[in-house]
C-alpha cells in the first residue's frame, strides 16, 4: 500500500473563498491521493473546492444545514468503500464551536495496493491555550480523545490507518500520549515539536498531528508555510496552521 496524503485546517474566516480557490488550484496540481480539511464550515466554500478540484471526484462530508458537520471534508482520487462520522459528545462551557458539531471523520479509501482508513479530525480548541490537567478544556479534550480512541479501536487492528488533522493539543501532552498508547498508533513525527501553528498568531505550538498504525512508515513534511497570491494581487498566508503531508508506505490492507 503507497498513498500520499495532506492534512490542513483552513481556517474559516478572513478571504475564506479567495484562500480556498488558491488551496484548491493547488491540490489539483498535486500528487496527493487523499486530502483531509478542517474548517470547511460554509457549503458556499465546499462546492468552490469540488468544481475546482475536480480529479477529486470521491468526497467524504456529513451535510447539517446550514453547515457541514464538524467542517470536515475528506477529498480522494480513488474509491471510497465506505465513510461515517463519530461526534464528540459537547462538553461545557458553552461556546460557539458547539454549533459544528466536532467529531471525527472515517473514510475507507480503495487504493490500488490495497485500503486504507482515513481519520480526519478536529478537536476543541483550548481557548486559554493552557494544557495543564485542571484546565477546563483540557478536560473536554482529554475526553473527546477517550471518544476518538474508542472509534478508532472498533476498526479492526489489520486494517491500515492513518489519523490525522487539528488535535488542538500539543504533540509533547501527556493526553495525546495516553491516546497514542491507548490506540497503538504511532506518531509519524516521532515527538518533533516543530510548531505546526503559525508562530506570528500565536504560539501554540505542534498541534495537528499524523498518526499512523504499525506496519506504515509515513515520511512527513509542513507545507503551505509561504504566502500566496490571491486573485486581485494580493499576498497573504493560507491559514493559521502549515498543512502535513506525507508519504505512506505499508502492507496492503
Amino acid at each position: 500500500m503507497q498513498a500520499r496524503v495532506l492534512t490542513f485546517n483552513t481556517l474559516f474566516k478572513g478571504e475564506a473563498r479567495a484562500r480556498m480557490g488558491v488551496l484548491a488550484e493547488t491540490i489539483e496540481r498535486s500528487d496527493y491521493d487523499v486530502v483531509c480539511l478542517q474548517e470547511v464550515i460554509s457549503w458556499r466554500v465546499l462546492r468552490l473546492l469540488r468544481r475546482a478540484a475536480i480529479s477529486y471526484p470521491h468526497v467524504s462530508y456529513v451535510p447539517m444545514f446550514p453547515l457541514v458537520r464538524g467542517g470536515l471534508v475528506t477529498f480522494s482520487r480513488h474509491p471510497v468503500t465506505r465513510s461515517h462520522f463519530r461526534a464528540y459528545i459537547p462538553a461545557r462551557p458553552a461556546r460557539p464551536e458547539w454549533l459544528l458539531g466536532k467529531g471525527a471523520l472515517f473514510t475507507r479509501v480503495r487504493l490500488p495496493g490495497g485500503h486504507l482508513t482515513v481519520v480526519n479530525t478536529h478537536l476543541s480548541a483550548n481557548l486559554d491555550m493552557d494544557w495543564s490537567p485542571s484546565n477546563v478544556y483540557t478536560r473536554v479534550e482529554k475526553a473527546e480523545l477517550r471518544r476518538l480512541a474508542a472509534a478508532v479501536n472498533r476498526i479492526p487492528k489489520a486494517e491500515p490507518m492513518v489519523v490525522m488533522g487539528d488535535f488542538n493539543v500539543p504533540r509533547d501532552s501527556p493526553d495525546l500520549a495516553d491516546f497514542i498508547s491507548d490506540t497503538g498508533l504511532r506518531d509519524a513525527f516521532g515527538g518533533d515539536t516543530e510548531p505546526t501553528f503559525r508562530p506570528e498568531y500565536a504560539e501554540i505550538g505542534a498541534i495537528d498531528q499524523l498518526l499512523v498504525r504499525p506496519g506504515i512508515e509515513a515520511k512527513t513534511r509542513l507545507v503551505f508555510k509561504e504566502k500566496v497570491r490571491l486573485p486581485g494581487g494580493r499576498s497573504t498566508v493560507l491559514s493559521d496552521h502549515y498543512g502535513i503531508e506525507a508519504d505512506l508506505t505499508g502492507r496492503n490492507g
